[in-house]
């Protein structure tokens, strides 16, 4: 296959879909890499040092030039876009729900296209799973926010001058960033506490030494293992639920999301109100609408003492790493897509290319 890797365009990104080792690996199954010139140097990677991997470093319309796939972290702009040579498969992570017009776009180039986030949840494809590999580092860094954010440290600390009692973290949303946020907070010295709609995490909670807050008569676990909408009376439960126990907390992380929807309203302006001053709330889930109703993405509201922090791209704020776990996961696909010939080929039929095509033959699949 003739890969090439793009510079990315969207304002703050600084991931790069490839990283160097990622390249040897392809180079050795005799696929052809070029990369575009300084797309990794954002997240720590030289062209020297893809160069040294055995890339060709190339101008992007040299890059571009009989590729066969396009690979990026987020959306491509449009003059990306229409530089794509037709028949040329385009993977990324393309929040195709509203993208629409760029999905309509690659269609009259004659592009397909992979969203990376439709990787589905079986286990032959947990190592292409580049929502949780992102999400991962999104929880530990949120954790990090906050504590940098608090008036207070997370641990119990003794002193000669006292003292210090423990923050007390709180977690809503136990998927994979939840998890790590979970893991990070305790790591901190924080006492964690965590919700979830799904009673099958209850478990994995307490397995990292939090406590779970239960709901009776609530479940909502969709396909894949995602958390599905509520119904109103399940709804109303949750958010006396919540209620009761957000007023208490230093610290507050919201994880929950729902694929291809709004995230869940979970965290009212009521609940805020009823917070110590000085308590801060990072949201996850600013991106899609919010988890908390006075997050505004991107930004910090202070609201009656509490910050609300709408926390955007957080894996693009640590982008080695971020790029190391993305490649990778972008590389074992690609390693999918060519199977033992090393020819690639995108089949609807496949398991796992197949639910993540959201372009082709010249049409939108949505």
């Amino acid at each position: 296959m003739r890969i090439a890797v793009l510079r990315e365009t969207v304002a703050g990104e600084r991931r790069v879909a490839l990283a160097p080792e990622h390249v040897t690996r392809l180079v050795k199954g005799k696929h052809e890499v070029r990369i575009a010139r300084g797309a990794g140097a954002a997240a720590g990677f030289p062209d020297e040092a893809y160069a040294a991997a055995g890339a060709a470093v190339r101008d992007e319309a040299a890059a571009l030039d009989g590729a066969e796939v396009a690979v990026t972290v987020q959306r491509p702009s449009d003059a990306q876009a229409d530089a794509l040579p037709r028949g040329a498969v385009l993977i990324a992570l393309l929040s195709p729900f509203q993208n629409r017009p760029l999905l309509e776009r690659l269609a009259a180039r004659g592009v397909d296209a992979l969203a990376m986030e439709r990787v589905p949840r079986i286990t032959r494809a947990q190592s292409m799973d580049a929502l949780s590999s992102q999400a991962t580092l999104a929880g530990y860094k949120a954790v990090l926010l906050g504590a940098d954010a608090l008036p207070r440290i997370l641990p119990m600390m003794t002193t000669a001058a006292g003292t210090l009692a423990p923050a007390k973290a709180f977690v809503v949303g136990a998927g994979v960033a939840g998890l790590q946020a979970i893991a990070t907070a305790r790591r901190l010295g924080a006492v964690v506490s965590a919700f979830d709609v799904r009673p099958v995490v209850k478990e994995q909670v307490q397995s990292l030494g939090a406590s779970f807050v239960e709901v009776p008569a609530v479940a909502a676990e969709g396909a894949g293992g995602y958390a599905k909408e509520l119904g109103a009376s399940e709804q109303e439960r949750v958010l006396a639920a919540i209620a009761g126990h957000v007023r208490d907390m230093d610290l507050v992380v919201t994880t929950a999301q729902i694929p291809g929807k709004p995230a869940p309203r979970l965290v009212t302006a009521e609940m805020v109100r009823s917070m110590r001053p000085g308590s801060v709330i990072v949201d996850l889930a600013a991106e899609t609408g919010g988890n908390c109703e006075l997050t505004r993405p991107g930004e910090t509201v202070v609201e009656a003492g509490v910050s609300i922090i709408g926390a955007m791209n957080l894996p693009s704020t640590v982008p080695h790493h971020a790029s190391q776990l993305y490649g990778r996961n972008v590389a074992t696909l690609l390693q999918h897509l060519g199977g033992k010939e090393g020819i690639l080929k995108v089949d609807p039929q496949d398991e796992i290319a197949g639910p993540m095509l959201v372009v082709k033959d010249g049409k939108v699949l949505l």
